[in-house]
């Protein structure tokens, strides 16, 4: 085996790695998110300082999201990096724009409804799926 293939071989089982950790983080943060919405409805009626507690560990745990992502990007090769962050560039911009264009409709009423952080999340999730699917179909 040559060096340059031990070389591929190392850093695909750091990807991987650092993918799995950002998994574990993700999903933690998503179960603490799941429980400081849903705890005080359904686990300890709405007592506040177990509530502010939840709130932050799901802060923490989020922390540890934004580490794990930033530790997964240094692990991808030149290409994979440019594909991602390009992919957060588009979603950052969408997210910003949409969401206070979005806010503008609630506040002035021009949308019978209220603008939920719900709807941006989803905006945004589409966009970095998008835009992450088609920077692989343009450099592959």
């Amino acid at each position: 085996m040559s060096n340059s293939e031990r070389c591929s071989g190392n850093r695909q089982k750091r990807v991987k790695e650092a993918t799995v950790r950002l998994g574990i983080w993700t999903f933690a943060w998503l179960i603490s998110l799941a429980l400081a919405t849903f705890g005080p409805l359904f686990i300890w009626d709405s007592h506040k300082l177990i509530t502010i507690i939840a709130i932050l560990i799901n802060l923490i745990f989020g922390i540890g999201v934004i580490i794990a992502n930033k530790n997964h990007l240094a692990e991808l090769d030149e290409l994979q990096q440019k594909i991602t962050l390009n992919a957060m560039a588009i979603t950052l911009g969408v997210g910003l724009i949409a969401g206070l264009s979005y806010s503008l409709l609630d506040v002035t009423n021009i949308v019978s409804f209220d603008a939920e952080i719900s709807h941006l999340v989803t905006i945004m999730g589409l966009t970095y799926a998008i835009s992450t699917f088609v920077g692989h179909r343009k450099y592959s």
